[in-house]
C-alpha cells in the first residue's frame, strides 16, 4: 500500500477549482430559474453565490491547515465527532455516485442524438468505461483530463460572455440584436415580475448547480504543494462565481425577454445564441453541454473514490477502499462507486419515476446538509488549530465566529423554505434526503455504539500519524 501520491500539477489543480464551479447544472438548470424569478434570478445567484464564497472561506481555512483527501469528512469527523465524519462522507459519497447515473444519462442523450444506431444505454456505458478507464490509470490522467475539459467550458462561457456583452451594447457585427438589450431587465414586467418571493423559489431551483466547488479541496491532498493550491482556490472563488455565473446569467437574461418561450423550449444558453441569428448555436451549445457533463462525471467518479478512500482509511468503509496501487490509486474505491454508478443508471432506465426518482430527491438537499456541516465543523476547528499550531491558519474565516453562524442560519433557513416549497418537489427533497440521513447518522451511532473498527491513529495523505486530540 503506497497511499495516494502527488500526481496533480499546480496547472490541474486551478483548472480543477475552476471547472468545479461550472457544472452541467448551470447550462441544463438556469432556465427553470429565468421562467420563476425572471430577471430577480440574478438576485438569487448572487445570493447562493455569497453562500458558496463563505462556506469556501471555512473549508479553505481547515483545508489549509490540513489538506487532505477526506475534505470536510475528516474535518467534520476531528471537530465534531466519528458520527459526523462517517455520516456526511457518505452521504457525499451517495450524493455523487447519483450524479454519476444522472450525467451519464445527460451526456447519452446529447451523444445518441449525433449518433443514433447506438442506444442511449450504449453511449451512458461507454462513457462510464471510459472515464472509469482514465481514474484507474494515474490520479494524473484524471487532471489532465479534467484540465481539458474545464478548459473548454472556460473558454466556451468566457466567450459567450464576451459575444453576448457586445450584442447588448449593439456592436456585435452581422448579428440580430433586436431583442437585445438593457431593457429586458425592467421591459417585461419588471425585474421582479412574479413578486420578492420568487428570488427564494430561485434560489432553490439553483443551489445545486454550485455543488463542486469543493472538489479542489479533496484533489489538494494529491497535488505538489497542497497548501498554496487550497489557498489560491479558496482566494479566486469571488471572481469565478462573479463572472461565469452572474456574467453569463446577466447576459442571457439581456439578450432576450425572460419569457420568451424559445428559454423554456431550448435552454437558456441555446435561446439566447439562437436569438442572435449565430448559425448551428444549438449543437455548439450541446457541444459545451456534452464537455461539462464528461467534466462533471470524471470529477464525480473521481471525488466519490477520494471520499470513499478516506472513509477506508479512517475505519468508517471497508478496509481495501483505503488500498491504492503502485501508482497511488485507490482502484477498490473508484471500482465500488462506478459498480453503484452504474446501478443508478439501471434504476434510471428501469424505474425513472420510483427508484430513481428517490434517489435523485433523496439526495438533493446533500450539498445544503454538507455546507452546514463544515460551519459547525469550522466553529470548532479554528479552536483547535489556534491551540496546536496557529501557523498553519494561512486562510482565515472573516468576521469569525458572527459570519459563520450567519451563514449556517441562512442554510437552515433555506432548508426550511424548502419545506414550504410543494410546486418544485422542495418539500420532497428535503424530507428524503432527511430520510437517509437519519438512517445514515443511526448506523453513524450504532457501529460508534458498537465500538466498530476504527485503526489505532489512521495516517493522513502524508503517511503521518493523525492527532487525535479534541478541544472542547
Amino acid at each position: 500500500m503506497t497511499g495516494l501520491q502527488a500526481g496533480l500539477k499546480n496547472r490541474h489543480l486551478s483548472m480543477i477549482a475552476i471547472g468545479g464551479v461550472i457544472g452541467a447544472g448551470l447550462f441544463v438548470g438556469s432556465s427553470s430559474g429565468i421562467a420563476t424569478a425572471g430577471p430577480g434570478i440574478l438576485l438569487s445567484y448572487a445570493l447562493v453565490g455569497t453562500l458558496v464564497v463563505l462556506v469556501m472561506r471555512m473549508l479553505g481555512e481547515m483545508s489549509a491547515a490540513n489538506p487532505t483527501s477526506g475534505s470536510f469528512s475528516a474535518h467534520a469527523d476531528r471537530a465534531l465527532g466519528r458520527w459526523a465524519g462517517f455520516s456526511i462522507g457518505w452521504l457525499y459519497w451517495f450524493f455523487w455516485v447519483v450524479v454519476l447515473a444522472v450525467e451519464a444519462t445527460a451526456g447519452a442523450k446529447i451523444l445518441e442524438g449525433w449518433i443514433p444506431a447506438v442506444p442511449q444505454w450504449g453511449w451512458a456505458l461507454i462513457v462510464m468505461v471510459v472515464l472509469t478507464a482514465t481514474n484507474l490509470v494515474s490520479v494524473g490522467s484524471y487532471g489532465e483530463f479534467e484540465f481539458w475539459f474545464a478548459g473548454i467550458k472556460v473558454v466556451a462561457i468566457g466567450a459567450f460572455i464576451v459575444v453576448g456583452l457586445l450584442a447588448v451594447f449593439g456592436v456585435l457585427p452581422g448579428a440580430d440584436t433586436s431583442q437585445a438589450g438593457l431593457s429586458n431587465l425592467t421591459g417585461h414586467g419588471g425585474f421582479l415580475p412574479n413578486g420578492p418571493g420568487a428570488i427564494l423559489t430561485g434560489v432553490l431551483l439553483v443551489v445545486f448547480s454550485f455543488m463542486g466547488s469543493e472538489i479542489a479541496t479533496l484533489a489538494a491532498g494529491e497535488s505538489e504543494d497542497p497548501q498554496r493550491a487550497v489557498t489560491k482556490s479558496t482566494n479566486s472563488i469571488i471572481w469565478r462565481i462573479g463572472v461565469f455565473y452572474l456574467g453569463s446569467i446577466f447576459v442571457v437574461v439581456t439578450l432576450l425577454p425572460w419569457d420568451s418561450g424559445s428559454i423554456a423550449e431550448d435552454g437558456s444558453y441555446v435561446a439566447a445564441l439562437d436569438s442572435l441569428g449565430i448559425a448551428h448555436a444549438g449543437q455548439i451549445m450541446n457541444f459545451i453541454v456534452l464537455t461539462s457533463v464528461l467534466s462533471c462525471l470524471n470529477s464525480g467518479l473521481y471525488t466519490a473514490s477520494r471520499m470513499a478512500f478516506s472513509l477506508g482509511e479512517r475505519g468508517d468503509a471497508p478496509k481495501a477502499f483505503a488500498r491504492t496501487t503502485s501508482r497511488g490509486v485507490p482502484m477498490a474505491a473508484i471500482v465500488a462507486s462506478v459498480v453503484f454508478g452504474f446501478v443508478a443508471v439501471f434504476f434510471n432506465y428501469r424505474f425513472p419515476d420510483s427508484v430513481f426518482l428517490f434517489l435523485v430527491n433523496s439526495s438533493g438537499a446533500v450539498a445544503l446538509f454538507v455546507w452546514l456541516v463544515i460551519c459547525f465543523s469550522q466553529l470548532r476547528m479554528r479552536r483547535i488549530i489556534q491551540a496546536e499550531s496557529p501557523e498553519k491558519l494561512v486562510v482565515r474565516m472573516w468576521l469569525y465566529p458572527y459570519l459563520t453562524w450567519a451563514t449556517a442560519a441562512l442554510i437552515v433557513f433555506v432548508l426550511g423554505y424548502m419545506l414550504t416549497d410543494t410546486e418544485h418537489d422542495g418539500r420532497e427533497t428535503v424530507l428524503l434526503s432527511l430520510l437517509v440521513a437519519a438512517v445514515v447518522l443511526a448506523i453513524a451511532f450504532v457501529r460508534q455504539a458498537l465500538g466498530k473498527g476504527r485503526p489505532a491513529a489512521p495516517a493522513t495523505d502524508s503517511g503521518e500519524p493523525r492527532d487525535e486530540v479534541r478541544v472542547g
